[in-house]
């Protein structure tokens, strides 16, 4: 059987408010952009807390321990992988619906991340027609 061919790009809907969805986005994320696929991360909903300042992800339902878990196995740990997804030029967004459900404000969001505030249209508009996308 031939090998799949690669999407030209991975565009993934971050939106659930789970840690181990969230983590798993980030590492397809990191694998794939290391492999020469662009990727778009779109965080909307509950998933949106994980992109908080001052570690908003260990508000998510799972994260102490399972991220303790990780590094303690020495996987990637949340930071790691979104270290590694920022180093590697993953194009991050935030949906603007997206944070006014959840009442916040741009202003609560990371500053170590460079985020894209849009809605659905421009992530759209950012996916490619020969890409994959993915709902998590």
């Amino acid at each position: 059987m031939p090998a799949a061919e690669a999407p030209a790009k991975l565009s993934i809907v971050v939106f659930s408010g789970e840690f181990d969805r969230v983590h798993y986005a980030l590492v397809m994320a990191a694998a794939a952009v290391a492999t020469n696929t662009p990727v778009t991360l779109f965080f909307t909903m509950g998933a949106a807390k994980a992109l908080k300042k001052d570690g908003g992800w260990r508000t998510l339902p799972g994260a102490a321990e399972t991220d303790a878990g990780f590094q303690a196995k020495n996987l990637a740990t949340f930071e790691d992988l979104l270290e590694a997804c920022v180093a590697l030029g993953v194009t991050f967004m935030v949906c603007e619906m997206g944070l006014k459900a959840l009442g916040m404000d741009s202003s609560e969001l990371r500053d170590d991340v460079p985020l894209t505030q849009g809605g659905v249209v421009t992530f759209l508009a950012d996916a490619s027609k020969d890409g994959a996308m993915l709902f998590v």
